[in-house]
């Protein structure tokens, strides 16, 4: 008899459906779905930065004559500088500028200016407050002169 049950036995396990397959495909579908869906909304629908502000468009470089400021010890600062608008600006002029970089300016050491990273700090300093003052209508000041003495 256990000869008979060990047929039986095979006889059960190959006329029943196993759906291994089907099982497989069932679950594997559906996560490919939701890739395949999640890709393409990456790719083509997500929204492009939006929140971030655009990039000013460069327009007109407004230059301005040389100005000689007075700086700490009895030395001087002959500056010139440059203003560049953007392309959505009115009309752009110095003024404003040259009042906040004597403002900035006046009494600095010639220490303060002498190295490259207190030239760089200064001149950050001094594109800030010409971009407040202009209503974000200049975004970038450049030194045509800076002779010290």
């Amino acid at each position: 008899m256990a000869g008979k049950s060990d047929a039986a036995a095979k006889d059960e396990s190959e006329t029943k459906p196993k759906g291994g397959k089907k099982k497989l495909i069932i679950m594997v579908v559906p996560v490919v779905l939701v890739l395949a869906g999640a890709a393409g909304w990456f790719f083509f629908l997500k929204p492009s930065g939006s929140s971030e502000t655009p990039a000013p468009v460069p327009g007109e470089v407004v230059a301005m004559d040389a100005i000689t400021i007075n700086l700490a010890g009895g030395h001087f600062l002959k500056l010139g500088l440059a203003l560049q608008a953007t392309e959505s600006a009115h009309e752009v002029s110095g003024e404003k500028a040259l009042d906040a970089a004597i403002g900035l300016y006046s009494g600095m050491t010639i220490e303060e200016l002498s190295t490259k990273e207190g030239r760089a700090h200064t001149k950050e300093e001094l594109v800030e407050e010409v971009e407040e003052l202009y209503h974000h209508e200049v975004y970038d000041v450049y030194f045509t002169e800076f002779v010290y003495q």
